[in-house]
């Protein structure tokens, strides 16, 4: 089946302490309120991420989707904070993990997402509240948002097998539950 990855969630660290203050002082693109969320909120527009950055010099970038983007997201973050903070060098080489996928597909059948919610296990469906079904896998552990068209969205893989693996099993279990005709 094919997906299109939309977002890709991955933390890292520059390895120094981070004065968050300065920073939202130095650097216009920063939010800065720690009233409110312990960090700072950097949005970079080439290419188009943001970043978390901690006090102890952990970052999260999210926004991106590939690899490549969130390289050039720690990158382009490092610069910027090195201009300010001299102490914290240049990202060269980028270490980070990816802790999270969001991707998009379409299982190309209209669903019968009461039909879904009542013959299988680990679904919920409102749709008073929320138009879509909420399928949960336990293995590998994914959370799937499944709507009447087909499509839908798959969140919480932290590797691009388990996404791949997690889509097979949920076209197997709701591709065969398809809306039924009216005569």
């Amino acid at each position: 089946m094919k997906y299109t990855i939309v977002n890709m969630v991955a933390s890292a660290s520059l390895d120094k302490t981070l004065d968050l203050y300065s920073l939202a002082i130095g650097i216009p693109n920063i939010e800065y309120e720690p009233e409110q969320f312990p960090g700072a909120i950097l949005k970079i527009k080439e290419p188009k991420v943001s970043m978390l950055l901690f006090k102890n010099g952990k970052i999260i970038c999210s926004g991106a989707n590939s690899e490549k983007q969130i390289v050039q997201g720690i990158k382009r973050a490092s610069q910027l904070i090195h201009e300010l903070q001299p102490e914290v060098k240049v990202k060269r080489k980028v270490d980070f993990t990816v802790v999270n996928f969001v991707a998009t597909a379409n299982l190309d059948v209209n669903l019968d997402l009461f039909d879904v919610a009542m013959n299988l296990d680990n679904v919920e469906y409102e749709p008073e509240q929320f138009p879509g079904a909420i399928l949960r896998l336990d293995e590998p552990k994914l959370t799937f948002l499944l709507f009447k068209n087909g499509k839908m969205i798959c969140a919480g893989a932290k590797k691009e097998a388990h996404l791949k693996k997690g889509l097979k099993i949920v076209e197997a279990l709701v591709g065969k539950r398809r809306r039924k005709k009216k005569k």
